[in-house]
C-alpha cells in the first residue's frame, strides 16, 4: 500500500532519511495537456452536469495522458533505484509524487498490494514538502500550471 494510512508517518520518515547520505530530487512534465477552458472546469468534469460534453471529452483525455506519464515517471525512477542498488546502494529507495496510479482501485480490503515491486510512497504522504524541496533543490514549481502539469520524484541513495 503506498498511500495514506499505509505509509510512514512524517516522524518516522525523518527518521529514516537521517540515515542517508544523498538524495535526488527530480522534476517531470508531462505531455498532457489542458487549455484554459478545461482547465476551469478540470476538477468537476467528470461529475458536474452542466459541464458541456466536448470539455468532459478533453478533460478525461488529460487525466488519462496525465496517468500514462505518471505511470512512465514511476518506471523510470523505479529503474533508477535498482541501478542504485545494483552499483552497492543497497537501501536505495524511490519516491513519487501523487496517489499511486498502478490500479484503478486499490486493494485496500486485503491490504496486499497487487504490484509490490512498483508501487512506491508519495514523498508528499510521509511529510515531505515538495514546494520546498523543490525550491531547495533550485527547480522551480509550476502551480497551478498553465498549460502541462509536473510530477516530482525522490530517490535517497546510501
Amino acid at each position: 500500500m503506498a498511500c495514506p494510512p499505509y505509509t510512514p508517518s512524517a516522524e518516522e520518515f525523518r527518521k529514516i532519511v537521517s540515515e542517508y547520505s544523498y538524495a535526488l530530487f527530480m522534476k517531470f512534465k508531462s505531455k498532457a495537456e489542458a487549455d484554459p477552458e478545461v482547465l476551469k472546469k478540470i476538477m468537476v468534469a467528470e461529475t458536474d452536469p452542466t459541464v458541456p460534453k466536448d470539455v468532459k471529452e478533453k478533460a478525461a483525455k488529460f487525466w488519462a495522458d496525465w496517468k500514462y506519464d505518471k505511470r512512465k515517471m514511476l518506471q523510470s525512477v523505479v529503474d533508477l533505484e535498482k541501478a542504485a542498488m545494483s552499483k552497492g546502494y543497497s537501501l536505495a529507495i524511490a519516491f513519487v509524487s501523487g496517489h499511486c496510479q498502478l490500479c484503478e482501485k486499490c486493494n485496500t480490503e486485503t491490504r496486499i498490494c497487487v504490484h509490490p515491486n512498483l508501487a512506491r510512497w508519495s514523498e508528499d504522504a510521509v511529510g515531505v514538502n515538495v514546494r520546498k524541496t523543490a525550491s531547495n533543490a533550485g527547480i522551480q514549481v509550476n502551480f497551478p500550471f498553465a498549460k502541462n502539469p509536473e510530477s516530482f520524484a525522490l530517490l535517497l541513495i546510501d
